[in-house]
């Protein structure tokens, strides 16, 4: 016999074996016990939670000869006709694949005939949502009065898509997310029946990353012991196989963060890459890690709510103390968007290195939270002592009023560098702000230098900097924006401060030619 995977191997025969919907389960057994079988079922939840196992079992216990308590016996011929999907009385449909009006009539045409065996037919239905308007229509009068003996069992995952007038015929039950506890427990079970061994930290972790889907917990535990065959299954070959991160990753980058260490934070971002992990689920893990953190900080007794070992808390205690709220909430929204962006995108790791520096550099974002982590930088140099730029000041005796004074003209270019330079020169602010957002990112910390021969320089942070800006695209972005605001035309040549082939030439001093700073804003 061909290998089963073990969400299908050990799937529910019975109403106690189905976990973690009590409340669907008590209800439905009342319901055969009593002899009050509806004739049309809305089973809604998201994927895994056990809405199509449990229409298998009702359909089994309303054609059951000898049903017990509620519960199919399992041994007559009806129950191991359903479980072996012969029967002629249960049919299960994809509307995903059978969507059409058509699929609708044929089974308007078949509720007429009444079962050849048992009492019922059962007509499931799965993602339901799907059907065409024409469809939906075409099954409301048969969903409306079916025969007696017709029992239509609708699953969905998207019940916002289902048409009011079909919600109304149907008795309606939510599955619900399943708890942690339950899915580590289910997986304890499985994992002893399999013969394998299993840390209990490890199918912890499981059934976290789940998310409440029984099945989704089961499919992982599948690939985590296929790939660890005939070995123990920790807690660290886990991660490795889900390519997932520690929470002791969170919280060094999370403290690098906080120190504004952007090179360590880099580096620790290449050793991610470089171990396989995935991107998307570190920025999700992230953010539960956040969470924790603000909800720590937040209110008091919030230790008993957050899922987390005690050392790991204690961590997040200490941590709760060097961060304040706003800036909590502030690295939650930047990452919140960062999650949409990255699912979909080609340059996950560029988009994640971004977003960590605007975490370190909050005067690139002009929201409140970043003004008030920028007030808050500038009070830490004042009580550490380092010297803010000197403001020019001018009294009125000394200088007379403003109006009276004529406006000084800036600063020369060093005559050192070509006409067409000093122009693009003069104008860098102007031509860094006229491009793409990403490109501003990697130009805010670069230098310039003139190389004679009308050539500049654009000196990169760092080597991620240099190929990002490298790209042909970005050149010839960079390119024409320049020729646009000056008029002027020069060779670029884009290098690094880590392998710079220029290193005996000056760093152009931008504050001497343009008397400012170079300061990029978010649009």
């Amino acid at each position: 016999m061909s290998y089963l995977a073990i969400y299908r191997k050990y799937r529910p025969v019975t109403f106690e074996d189905v976990k973690g919907q009590d409340h669907i389960v008590t209800t439905l057994k009342n319901q055969i016990r009593a002899e009050r079988i509806g004739h049309a079922y809305l089973f809604c939840g998201t994927r895994g939670t056990g809405k199509t196992t449990i229409a298998k079992i009702l359909a089994k216990a309303v054609n059951c000869e000898h049903p017990i308590d509620g519960n199919p016996c399992g041994e007559c011929d009806a129950c191991r006709s359903i479980a072996a999907g012969t029967s002629m009385n249960v049919m299960e449909i994809d509307a995903a694949s059978n969507n059409g009006v058509d699929s609708v009539r044929q089974i308007r045409e078949e509720t007429a005939y009444p079962p050849t065996e048992g009492k019922y037919k059962v007509y499931i239905i799965d993602e339901v949502h799907m059907l065409s308007p024409a469809a939906f229509n075409a099954l409301l009068k048969t969903l409306e009065e079916p025969p007696s003996y017709v029992i239509f069992i609708l699953a969905t995952t998207e019940l916002h898509k289902i048409l009011p007038t079909i919600l109304s015929r149907c008795q309606r039950y939510d599955f619900r997310r399943i708890t942690v506890e339950t899915i580590t427990a289910r997986l304890a079970e499985l994992t002893e029946a399999e013969g394998a061994s299993a840390e209990k930290k490890a199918l912890r972790y499981i059934a976290k990353a789940a998310d409440g889907s029984m099945r989704d917990a089961l499919s992982l535990l599948d690939k985590c012991i296929s790939f660890y065959l005939d070995q123990e299954l920790t807690y660290d070959r886990v991660l490795d196989v889900l390519g997932a991160v520690d929470m002791e990753v969170h919280s060094s980058l999370l403290r690098r963060t906080m120190e504004e260490d952007l090179v360590g934070i880099v580096g620790q971002i290449e050793d991610l890459v470089l171990q396989g992990r995935d991107l998307g689920q570190f920025v999700n893990g992230f953010i539960l890690y956040l969470r924790n953190l603000l909800l720590l900080k937040g209110s008091e007794g919030m230790e008993d709510v957050l899922d987390v070992s005690t050392e790991h808390l204690a961590w997040l205690r200490e941590e709760a103390q060097m961060v304040e709220m706003d800036t909590l909430m502030r690295y939650i929204r930047i990452f919140s968007d960062l999650s949409e962006q990255i699912r979909y995108a080609s340059q996950k790791r560029v988009l994640l290195e971004v977003a960590f520096i605007k975490l370190c550099r909050p005067a690139m974002e002009t929201n409140v939270d970043a003004l008030l982590d920028r007030i808050r930088a500038l009070e830490k140099q004042m009580e550490e002592g380092i010297a803010a730029a000197p403001a020019v000041r001018a009294s009125a005796q000394d200088t007379g009023s403003l109006a009276d004074r004529a406006p000084q003209a800036p600063p020369a270019a060093p005559k050192a560098l070509p006409e067409d330079v000093q122009a693009v020169v003069k104008s860098w602010y102007n031509i860094v702000s006229r491009l793409h957002p990403l490109i501003r990112t990697y130009l805010k910390d670069a230098g310039l230098k003139g190389l004679g021969d009308n050539r500049l320089e654009i000196l990169a942070a760092s080597s991620t900097g240099e190929a990002f800006l490298k790209e042909p695209e970005h050149m010839a972005e960079i390119q024409a924006v320049i020729e646009k605001a000056t008029g002027k035309t020069i060779e670029l040549v884009i290098a690094s401060r880590e392998d710079d082939p220029h290193a005996d030439v000056g760093i152009i001093d931008m504050e001497q030619i343009i008397h400012m700073e170079i300061e990029i804003e978010e649009e």
